[in-house]
């Protein structure tokens, strides 16, 4: 999608530099590359072009090279409709160092300016480059040359102008034979590329084994059995549980690199004597993103495309709606890009409804190719972190604002998505209490009241619906059994993700509309979420399962 493509380049820039300055040595630069991205008119319009851009030029990218392709026609006509601004000047405002050329058919003047902008390694660099679209053809500075095709007579008349006489998709010999010679002259380079690596294999061959270790998409086992994952008892918010556990898988994973969108420490996503990424300091594995949640995201896809990196991105829940496109292109990539997600629920309090989360879990799970994690205390967050680390895919991690307890029955079964957390003598429930995140307190203190009057209840935590639908109907039958009709869903968020586990006649204690400003416990209890509430919804399901 326009736009995000820049962001990305800047990310590639961004992870070239650091793995630069922590594996070259002199005579060995085993990282060494330009970033090189193409741009449109449409791409410069887009909001994230200019997060990115100008991020870029904060941290002096110098080997970022963006090519701008100006033929100033967009699918609905001429840029003067709406982008008439000197996008140069732009750039310049940036920190860019900008250069034009005035015809996109000139190869000389744009291998010139090429050469121009990789001399300047403090700056990134823009080359607009004036050309015309469909040039050659009857359409040409046309709109309906952007977004149709050029059709028979164009292509006969283009065949003309270029006097092109060559069977279609044939190739030339003399073309053929180019091109074997610059693959001789590559080959050659990346023989001597090789040989160079193999060389620092054996001057430095420390470096090369944490190099290797950079490039394990495992995470290492002493890291999984590291008793301080493990180790809270006293009430906690997930947020400051996942702020902890990111700085002790940064002891074993020194190539996480990632940051929050002006919000660390809300989010709690610093990693502790690491050091920020700058453009004095390209060996920082934090990173200020300022306040750019689509570009930060956007530009977490390029890292973590790179090779070499653990990234990961930070800002409140709600403001995925600014992010989701580059989440989205997370998911469509596989890229393991973990979101790193605050402030939940309503119980973000103060704040008010713009900053408290109803649809948005509901919105990443309807997300293909991503997991979501709502986990309950300290076990089930580094539970979810491992899995998000090690995940082919993007994993989002929503956290709480407010203290949740500890349990000694959370464990492993949150590898499984879902799991009975406390069951009821025997194993046969009369009714199924199921929950995520914070709401794990209220269903398990809901299944002691209605025990005490007789009603057994099991009490189900679902950190990550998505893995949960993973799992083979036998293990799905073990924890939600279908002849256990009675059955309640407590989230703080909307209802839309558990229909399909309550059935007909299960109850949902949910929240289907804006929040309001007031303190986090006043909230909960005016909008239901009560332990009274969800005991009340489980006798309501049991006397529509006995129907």
């Amino acid at each position: 999608p326009l736009g995000q493509g820049i962001a990305n380049a800047v990310g590639l820039a961004m992870a070239e530099a650091r793995l630069a300055a922590e594996f070259n040595r002199e005579n060995f630069p085993i990282v060494d590359n330009y970033t090189y991205a193409l741009t449109g008119d449409g791409c410069l319009m887009e909001g994230v072009a200019s997060e990115a851009a100008s991020l870029a030029g904060h941290l002096g990218l110098g080997k970022l090279i963006l090519l701008y392709d100006r033929n100033e026609i967009t699918i609905e006509g001429s840029t003067n409709l709406a982008f008439t601004e000197d996008v140069g000047k732009r750039f310049e405002a940036y920190g860019w160092t900008v250069q034009y050329v005035a015809d996109g058919e000139d190869t000389e003047a744009i291998e010139k300016a090429i050469d121009n902008a990789k001399a300047d390694t403090a700056h990134p660099s823009l080359i607009i480059v004036r050309t015309q679209i469909a040039h050659g053809t009857p359409k040409a500075n046309s709109a309906s040359a952007h977004g149709e095709p050029l059709g028979a007579d164009a292509l006969k008349a283009m065949r003309e102008f270029y006097q092109w006489n060559e069977e279609p998709f044939a190739v030339p010999d003399d073309v053929k034979a180019y091109f074997a010679q610059l693959q001789q002259v590559y080959s050659k380079q990346h023989a001597a590329y090789d040989a160079m690596f193999e060389d620092y294999k054996k001057a430095y061959p420390e470096l090369y084994e944490k190099w290797l270790a950079w490039h394990e998409k495992k995470l290492p086992n002493a890291l999984k059995k590291d008793p301080r994952l493990f180790s809270s008892t006293e009430p906690k918010a997930t947020r400051i549980v996942s702020g902890e556990l990111l700085n002790i898988f940064a002891e074993y994973m020194p190539n996480l690199f990632g940051g929050s969108a002006d919000l660390a420490p809300s989010n709690k996503s610093e990693l502790k004597g690491k050091g920020f990424f700058s453009a004095e300091n390209r060996a920082g594995a934090n990173v200020h993103f300022g306040i750019r949640e689509f570009a930060m995201a956007a530009i977490c896809n390029g890292i973590q495309l790179y090779g070499g990196f653990h990234a990961y991105c930070a800002t409140f829940l709600v403001f995925t709606d600014y992010l989701k496109p580059a989440l989205r292109l997370s998911a469509i990539m596989r890229q393991p890009v973990v979101y790193v997600m605050t402030h939940d629920s309503i119980g973000v309090g103060e704040d008010g409804p713009t900053h408290q989360p109803i649809e948005h879990l509901a919105a990443l799970r309807a997300t293909p190719g991503v997991l979501v994690f709502r986990p309950a205390d300290a076990k089930e967050t580094a539970y979810s972190y491992m899995m998000a680390f090690e995940a082919e895919k993007p994993s989002v991690l929503a956290l709480t604002r407010q203290n949740l307890p500890q349990y000694a029955e959370t464990g492993e079964g949150a590898f499984k998505g879902g799991y009975v957390m406390k069951d009821t003598p025997g194993g046969k429930p009369d009714v199924i209490l199921m929950a995520s995140g914070s709401e794990v307190e209220l269903v398990y203190k809901a299944a002691e009241v209605l025990e005490a009057e007789g009603i057994k209840a099991r009490v189900v935590s679902m950190p990550c619906l998505d893995l949960f639908d993973e799992q083979d109907a036998g293990y799905q039958e073990t924890v939600l059994p279908n002849s256990v009709r009675a059955r309640v869903a407590v989230e703080a968020a909307t209802a839309y993700s558990w229909d399909r586990y309550v059935g007909l006649d299960g109850e949902t204690v949910c929240i289907d509309h804006y929040g309001a400003s007031a303190p986090a416990g006043v909230l909960f209890k005016e909008f239901g979420f009560t332990v009274e509430n969800v005991a009340s919804a489980a006798k309501k399901s049991l006397a529509k399962a006995k129907r």
